[in-house]
This record gives structure tokens, C-alpha cells and sequence, in this order.
């Protein structure tokens, strides 16, 4: 037998076993690393434009350069996260720990700077910035290398994303409406403690098997180039990119489009609750549409579900609460095949590579690369672009107005069609569906 289909074989081995104990000691930690995400990606910008006046347009840049560096730190730190799994187990908890303190800290003083003054402030933020994403992305790539490494077939696999997604939307949900209902102090405090639970848990997960062969003694640069050299994940990177281009622009928009096009900031809560919890109760859905489609075509089905609700959301108005929130449920619908299929995919490039349990940090580094450009371009583009159509938080230009409409509604529409037709192209016509 052939080196690649020993590796292949050897990561569908039942190192999982499934059940509610297994599930939530693994994905457990999922919910605090969604909670941050939340505040991070979406509240922090309309924080820092709201309450300490800083223009879109340089906060845009800010943010840009943030996620820039961040972006491009993740391979490097998948490649460590390989070599913390060949070494223990408890190395790979200690890295965690490590991580989880420095995330902590960051995340409140984010919030809540010590400094005054739009420069001081800008660089508290810059700096701030670097340690919290950095901190962020070594737990992620982290655990979501731990789950990839438990191997398995395509339902198999599909279900241990969901069962770290399905919690990460239970976070998402909790902190979509604490910050407005008991304040960021409370949201910062609720996240540490969180945090620690779900450390707790990872000591009691199913370990994936270390595994000794030949890429584990390959030199550092080439194990980190490994994943590129991959056919098929660079076609699955190309059609994960766009697609999370599509998914950003909206999530950098939303808080700014509810308050301001809709003009209904008290239904905030309702907003992201029904978006978060819609996709979080659709992940099973998800599940049992790969047994039936498999995971790709089942991918395919949640872009046209997002194309057809954000064509919609195009179409809404001031005062259009009900029609938002049917819009926020479908949304998030789409949104639980974002989460579940496509880190199912990966890990199946992964085994068919003969990379499995020896480069699942490095792929899933490159991975997490294409997400960190994908909020990054997001927020880069979006913001300063809104900002050179007159558009102001607060504001009430029709013009304005109409321009963060279309940047919230059909934009992401423009870029899920072309994720579609990547998906179909570059993957659906060159992979075999099982």
C-alpha cells in the first residue's frame, strides 16, 4: 500500500467515538473563542467610531493592518502547533493556557484603554490588537487541528466541526446580547471565565494519536509550504476565500446597517440572537444533508440560501423589523453550512494528502490565513468606502444610506455567486463527491 493511502487509512481510524461527553469536552472551548470573536469583529469598530470619535476611514486602516499581521503570523503558527502535537499532549495544553491569559487580558483592555487621545488611543489599539488576534489565533488553529487530527469519513468528520461550531454559535448567541443588556465590563468579565471552562474541558477531549512519520522530521520552511502544494487545497482555499469575503462584508456592516438604514437599534438582540441562533440549530440540518448531497453540493446549497436572503435584505427600509429578522433566521441558516463543510473538506484534503496527524496545524494555519484576509479586505474596503460616500454613523443622507444598502445587500450577493461558480468549477467537476 502506497505511504499517502497508509496516512488515509490510519486518520479514519475510530479515535472518536462520538457521544455528548466526547462532543462537548472537545468543543467546549469553541464557545469562549466565538464569544471574542463577536466583540471583536463587529462591536469594536462601531465602539471606537462611536464613543472615542475615530474617523472610519483611518479606524479601517487600523484595523487592516491589524488583521494583516495577524493573517500572516497563522501559518507560522500552525507549523508550531504541529510541532507542540509531535512533542505531548500536555505541551499542547500548556501552549493553550499560555494563550488563553494573554486572549483575556487583551480582550478587556481592548475595551476599555487606559489612554486618552485619538494617537494614543490608535496606538493602544494597534498594540492591543496584535497580542489579542495573536493569542486568538494560536487556540484556534489550535483546536481546530486537535478535531482534524481525530480523522474519519465525510459524516464523521462533519460532525465534529458541528460540535465545535454548534457551541461557538451558543457564544456568539450569549454575546450578541450581553454587551447591550449588561455592558462590556460584564461581556469582558462572563469571557474569562468562559475561557477557562472551556480549557477545563480540552484536558478531558479525546487526544488524536502522535504520529511519527517521515513529515514529521521534514525541515520547518518546507512543512509550511506542504499544504500549498496541495492541487485540491488551494482550489478548496480559493473558493473559502471569496466566500469569506461575502460573509465578512456583512458582518462588518450589520450594526451599522441596523442602526442606521433600518433605524431599529433596540432590536439589536433580536437581530443577532435569531442570525446566531438559526445557525447554530441548523448545523444537524447540515449534517444530514452531507449524508444525502455530501459535503460540497450541501456547501452549495447554503450559498444560493445566503444569495437569495441578502438580495432580500437589499430590498428593506426603516421600520422593516419582521422582514429583518426572517432575513436574519435564513442568513443564519447559510450561515451553519459556512461553519460546518468546509473545515469537514479540509480535513478530508488532509487525509487524502497522507497529511494526517502530521500537518494539520500548517494547513489549517494557511486556512486561518484566508479567514484573517477575508475580515481584513472586509474592513479595509468596506469602512473607508462607505466613509468616501458621505456615510457617518449617525448619519441620515439619502445617498449615504443607499450606498451602505448596497454594500450590506448586494455586494455579498455579487461574491457568493462567484464563490458558487468557484465551487462548482474548481471543485465539484475535479473531486469526486465522496
Amino acid at each position: 500500500m502506497m505511504p499517502a493511502a497508509t496516512d488515509a487509512v490510519a486518520a479514519a481510524a475510530p479515535v472518536w467515538r462520538g457521544g455528548w461527553s466526547q462532543g462537548l469536552s472537545y468543543g467546549g472551548l469553541g464557545l469562549p473563542l466565538a464569544f471574542v470573536a463577536l466583540p471583536l469583529y463587529v462591536v469594536l469598530p462601531n465602539h471606537y467610531a462611536v464613543e472615542f470619535g475615530i474617523p472610519l476611514a483611518t479606524l479601517g486602516a487600523l484595523l487592516l493592518g491589524a488583521r494583516l499581521l495577524d493573517a500572516v503570523a497563522d501559518p507560522w503558527i500552525g507549523h508550531k502547533v504541529d510541532t507542540w502535537f509531535g512533542a505531548s499532549a500536555a505541551r499542547v495544553l500548556l501552549a493553550a493556557a499560555i494563550a488563553s491569559v494573554l486572549l483575556a487580558l487583551g480582550f478587556r483592555g481592548l475595551f476599555f484603554p487606559a489612554v486618552h487621545g485619538t494617537d494614543a488611543l490608535l496606538a493602544w489599539c494597534a498594540a492591543l490588537l496584535a497580542v489579542t488576534y495573536l493569542s486568538y489565533s494560536v487556540l484556534s488553529v489550535l483546536h481546530q487541528a486537535w478535531g482534524a487530527r481525530l480523522g474519519g469519513g465525510e459524516d464523521q468528520r462533519a460532525r465534529i466541526v458541528s460540535w465545535r461550531e454548534g457551541p461557538a454559535l451558543l457564544g456568539v448567541l450569549v454575546a450578541s446580547v450581553l454587551p447591550s443588556l449588561a455592558g462590556l465590563s460584564v461581556t469582558s468579565g462572563v469571557f474569562a471565565l468562559l475561557l477557562g471552562a472551556g480549557m477545563l474541558l480540552l484536558t478531558r477531549a479525546p487526544r488524536p494519536r502522535r504520529d511519527g512519520g517521515r513529515d514529521s522530521r521534514t525541515g520547518g520552511a518546507r512543512r509550511l509550504a506542504m499544504p500549498l502544494r496541495s492541487a485540491a487545497f488551494r482550489r478548496l482555499l480559493a473558493v473559502y476565500l471569496l466566500n469569506g469575503v461575502a460573509s465578512a462584508v456583512p458582518a462588518t456592516l450589520v450594526l451599522f446597517f441596523i442602526r442606521d438604514r433600518l433605524q431599529a437599534p433596540a432590536f439589536e438582540p433580536l437581530f443577532l440572537a435569531s442570525y446566531f441562533a438559526a445557525g447554530a440549530l441548523s448545523m444537524p440540518l447540515w449534517v444530514r444533508a452531507v449524508a444525502r448531497l455530501g459535503l460540497a453540493r450541501a456547501w452549495l446549497a447554503g450559498m444560493v440560501l445566503a444569495v437569495v436572503t441578502f438580495a432580500w435584505a437589499a430590498l428593506l427600509g426603516a421600520g422593516d423589523v419582521a422582514a429583518f429578522t426572517t432575513v436574519c433566521i435564513a442568513s443564519g441558516i447559510a450561515l451553519g453550512a459556512d461553519l460546518t463543510l468546509p473545515g469537514a473538506l479540509l480535513a478530508g484534503v488532509i487525509q487524502r494528502a497522507g497529511h494526517a496527524r502530521q500537518l494539520e496545524g500548517a494547513y489549517f494555519g494557511w486556512w486561518n490565513f484566508a479567514t484573517k484576509l477575508n475580515l481584513a479586505l472586509a474592513a479595509g474596503i468596506a469602512l473607508p468606502l462607505l466613509g468616501a460616500f458621505g456615510y457617518t454613523p449617525g448619519g441620515r443622507d439619502a445617498g449615504a444610506l443607499q450606498a451602505l444598502t448596497l454594500a450590506y445587500g448586494l455586494l455579498p450577493c455579487v461574491l457568493k455567486v462567484g464563490a458558487a461558480g468557484l465551487l462548482w468549477t474548481l471543485w465539484l467537476r475535479k473531486e469526486s463527491p465522496r
